[in-house]
């Protein structure tokens, strides 16, 4: 499904819905944090998806991680929480859907990165190959929260 991010656009249209979301940040032994290549919008993004019925939040951090990136974490904190009302996402089945997502810090596990249906390319990048890529002032801004590794998460 095509989405379309608007932020901080006057012209947006009015969002309809509001879904649980996760985003997670992990690093590697080196230092590099996990991101996906988008296959709905090509831009670059921490992994995450929609909580699920019947799962913990927490839950749904490893099993978005699991299926969008092929790599096993731990939850171990929190980045932040992102609810910015001035960015909407519009998909083209109608919904347009106000940002609400839950950034969690996440310690790696095993497993190797692994593209999916969702997910055109998966990487560990360095900190100083970020600026290269295609990414969303919202996703950047998770990011930039999660390297700097603040004792208190950031709410907004």
């Amino acid at each position: 499904m095509a989405r379309t991010e608007h932020y901080n656009n006057p012209n947006a249209p009015k969002p309809n819905s509001i879904v649980v979301a996760v985003t997670v940040f992990v690093q590697d032994e080196q230092g590099r944090v996990l991101l996906i290549q988008r296959t709905d919008n090509g831009l670059w993004a921490l992994p995450g998806g929609a909580q699920d019925f019947g799962e913990y939040i927490a839950e749904t951090a490893v099993r978005e991680t699991r299926e969008e990136a092929g790599v096993e974490v731990e939850v171990t904190g929190l980045v932040g929480v992102y609810s910015n009302p001035n960015h909407v996402v519009e998909y083209n089945d109608g919904e347009v859907r106000q940002q609400f997502s839950i950034c969690f810090r996440a310690r790696y596990s095993s497993g190797a990165p692994t593209t999916s249906d969702e997910s055109s390319a998966v990487q560990w990048v360095a900190r100083d190959g970020l600026a290269e890529l295609s990414i969303h002032p919202s996703m950047r801004l998770r990011i930039q929260h999660g390297f700097v590794g603040e004792n208190q998460p950031y709410i907004g």
